[in-house]
This record gives C-alpha cells, structure tokens and sequence, in this order.
C-alpha cells in the first residue's frame, strides 16, 4: 500500500537530502511535487491543499533554511504533517463499558461490510477477550444474513438466529435483548447497504441506531474505490454520527489516496485497516507507522507485533537455547524460513524495515518473489535428516542429488548452504558476546528482559522471535544478499 505516493515522495526528499543549502524558491518547488504526488495519490484536492500550505510555511521558516541538515528537518516536517493528517494516534474500538456494548457497521453494498464484521468480532474475541454475538440486519441482499452465520461458524463467533420475514430495526431489538439475557460483552450489528448513498438508506440507519444506542458506528469503506472512497464518507457523516472508519483492500492500494482523506473529510479516525482477504487479515491503523512507511522509514514496531503474533513460543524456545549454545542447522534455517513466510514473505518484511525501500525496488526489478522462500524450502526438504544436523556432509554427489529432488540447480543449493553458513557463524559470535543480551550491551541497547535468548530463554518480543539476525535488523544475515544479486 502507498507505493506509488511512498515512490514519489522519496524521489522529492532524495533530491533535497542531496543539498547542502536550500533557499525558499527550492522548498516551494519540492512543495508543489509533493501537492501533484498526494493528488495522483487520489487524496482529496482540499486535504492536499492545506496540507501543503501548513508544510511550506514551516519548512521556509528561519530555522530550517538555516539548519545544518534543511533537507532532514523537510522530511522530518512533512512526517509530522502526514502524522497530524492521519489521526496522531491510534484509536481503539470503544467496547469496555456496560455490556453489552453494540458496534455498528454500516457503508455501501461491496465495501466488505459483512466480512468485516466478522474479521473484527473474531479479533475482540481472541484479542480482548470478549464475549461476541453478530447479527446480521442486511434484509434486501440475497443470502447476506446467511453469509455472516457462515462466518460465525469459521471464526467460532456466535451469530442471531435467522427469524424470515424480520425487518432491521426488529431484528436490532431481538439482538439486544439476546445479547443483555445472555450475557454478551459486544454485540455486532452488520447493517444493510446500498448501491449508493440514498435516503432510504439513511433512514433505516439512523432507525436502527436509535433502538441499539451503539458505543460504535463504523464506516466500512473500500480503499480501491479512491476519491468516491472520500465521496461516501463525507455523505454518511453528514446523516450519521459515526466514530471511526474501516478501509479494506487497503494491501490493494497503492495509491492510498482514501487513507489520507479520510480523517480529515469526516472529522473522526480510521481505526482499522484490512490487508487481505483471509479472516485474520485485519491490522489497527497507527498513523505514525503509516506515516513512516510513507516516506520510506520503515515500520519496525509492527514487524516486531507481527513476529510475536505468528511465532510458534516452543519453536522460538528450542531456538534461543540453541542459539544460546552457539548452534545453527539447516532445521533451524527451515523454521526461520516458514517463520518469514508466516509474517508476509520477503516482500512484505522489506516494505517494513527502514531503508529497504531500493531493496524492494531491486527485488522486483530481478523479478524476485517469495518463490525464493519455497525453492529454499524444497532444497532443505530434499536433504536427508543427517544432512540438515551436518551441512559438511554435502559433497559435490549429494548436491547434486538434493538439486534433482528439489527441481533447482547445484548452484541454489551451494547459495543455501553458504547463507547458512554466515548464519551459523554470526550465531556464534553473538554466543561469544554473551548472546543478545552482551551484544546489545556493546552498543548501548537498553535492558532486555530475563530469560532473553542469551539466558537460553524464550526470545523477548523486541528480540525478534524467530528472527535469527542482528536484534531489531529483522533479516538474517545472508539473506541480504538474495536482495542485490
């Protein structure tokens, strides 16, 4: 997502980055690419003029054209500009107050009302731990409320019994009560859509809040509709008073037009994003992450939420002991491996490390994809259980052997095992160090908590769990370099 603004944008700060020097004349100019990239960027022409207007002001103040580094305190600028812009802070889903507590989802027919719904109750239930019923109010679609009972079946969230013949405000009355009698933290209320935006619509929306009083009344708005995406938010908070937006197939969008529009056009936050089409494909908008993202400075704290959220605790377990002893296999290269398909493949970590945009850029100009990751995979699979414990073993016989059982060449699997290699070793030296623990020490890495894999423990959530590697780098040593071949 953002890719064509995160390309644009990092082509106007590189340049600036590159002076020594900058006058006003060249601050408005970079000003006004970064006006012409928000707009390709389908973000709305009244957002990105006043964004624009605030950036200049500040940026052709004394202080930066004066500065050491004008071209750093630019884009130190436009980040805290693009952060305001989006919401300044995540916001979560207002649902600890008395139970039972209703979110309402409303938005056209198409946008992902019903899957979203069901994505959000299956987080509050694992997550917060909520006890969640979902109902379904969507009368005039075919099979809509049948669609959500399905969903509560997947995800193991309770739905309303289907009553035929029941309008919404009936079948709003109905959930409330099941849900007070038997005692639901949430009730999900997925509304009816339309088309588009019409007063009938509107009317059975506002019918509906006024039996359900909801906590929450969410917009769900698909991100690939670009500047209509903007058109349909800015109608509905006119008739409704909703607290929070929903953009799904924002992993769809590169643009990310709707995104930057959106808190601004109805005056209140994008709580959540969708990033996929699987039901656990649902992330919380932070906007300094986002922002960061933007302008190419990565996204280390969501890589680490992501690592600890997808991280098998035995496998992470048996590894920091391993790696506690200084040890480091072909298995333990093939659990890293499945690891880092788990959290999104190659493509996905390098969009959230800083710097790694030209990385990015290289992997697909060498038309690289997480292709890499499976062939790796295969040739560990090809190997007998002997071989992956005693890499050394493998002479020129048996290279070729595990290439013709993995369908790749003696050249891949002399790549993989040199990778694994520089693996192992780095593994030791970080054991010679005193483990991660002594390592972050030499460079002036705050506390880690016991049990840290230097100890032998479970690796710490800020450690990278599963991630073998530099702390906080992310990418195992070697690896990199399937980056620049």
């Amino acid at each position: 997502m953002f890719d064509t603004l995160s390309d644009r944008l990092g082509g106007v700060f590189d340049r600036l980055r590159g002076r020594g020097a900058l006058n006003e004349s060249e601050v408005r100019a970079a000003m006004r690419e970064v006006r012409i990239a928000l707009l390709e960027a389908d973000v709305a022409l009244p957002v990105a003029r006043e964004f624009v207007d605030g950036v200049t002001e500040q940026a052709i103040g004394r202080q930066v054209l004066k500065s050491v580094t004008p071209g750093q305190q630019v884009v130190k600028i436009v980040n805290d500009a693009l952060v305001a812009m989006l919401g300044a802070e995540a916001s979560a889903l207002n649902v600890d107050g008395t139970a039972p507590n209703v979110v309402m989802m409303v938005g056209l027919q198409g946008s992902g009302k019903t899957t979203t719904t069901a994505k959000i109750a299956k987080r509050l239930t694992e997550k917060n731990r909520k006890k969640v019923l979902m109902a379904s109010l969507d009368v005039n679609r075919p099979a809509a409320q049948e669609q959500l009972a399905i969903l509560g079946e997947q995800t193991g969230v309770a739905t309303l019994p289907i009553v035929a013949g029941q309008q919404p405000v009936e079948i709003a009355r109905r959930a409330l009560q099941a849900a007070k009698l038997q005692g639901y933290d949430v009730l999900m209320l997925d509304t009816a859509g339309r088309l588009h935006v019409d007063q009938q619509l509107m009317e059975e929306m506002k019918a509906v809040a006024d039996i359900a009083t909801p906590e929450e009344i969410l917009l769900v708005v698909d991100a690939l509709t670009g500047q209509d995406a903007v058109n349909v938010a800015q109608n509905f908070s006119e008739q409704i008073p909703l607290t929070g937006t929903v953009l799904t197939r924002m992993d769809g969008d590169a643009r990310g037009g709707a995104a930057l529009s959106m808190r601004a056009v109805t005056g209140t936050p994008i709580k959540l994003i969708g990033t996929g089409e699987k039901i656990d494909a649902l992330e919380e908008f932070h906007p300094e992450r986002v922002a960061g993202r933007i302008l190419g400075m990565g996204d280390v704290v969501g890589l680490v939420e992501r690592a600890a959220e997808t991280v098998e605790k035995d496998e992470a377990e048996a590894f920091a002991k391993k790696m506690a002893k200084g040890q480091f296999d072909l298995n333990d290269l093939r659990t890293q491996l499945s690891q880092m398909q788990r959290m999104g493949g190659l493509g996905a970590l390098a969009g959230m490390l800083p710097g790694m945009k030209k990385a990015q850029a290289a992997m697909a100009a060498s038309n690289m994809d997480d292709k890499v990751l499976v062939h790796m995979d295969a040739i560990i699979g090809s190997m007998t259980k002997v071989e992956r414990t005693k890499p050394g073993l493998l002479n020129a016989k048996r290279k070729r052997r595990v290439a013709m059982g993995s369908g790749t060449t003696v050249q891949e699997v002399n790549k993989l095992l040199k990778m694994h290699q520089e693996m192992a070793t780095a593994m030791k030296r970080i054991r010679k160090m005193g483990g991660i623990r002594g390592l972050m020490k030499m460079f002036g890495g705050g506390a880690i908590p016991e049990g840290g894999p230097g100890d032998g423990g479970a690796m710490p959530p800020g450690g990278m769990p599963g991630l073998p590697g530099i702390p906080g780098q992310g990418i195992p040593p070697g690896l990199d370099k399937l980056f620049r071949r």
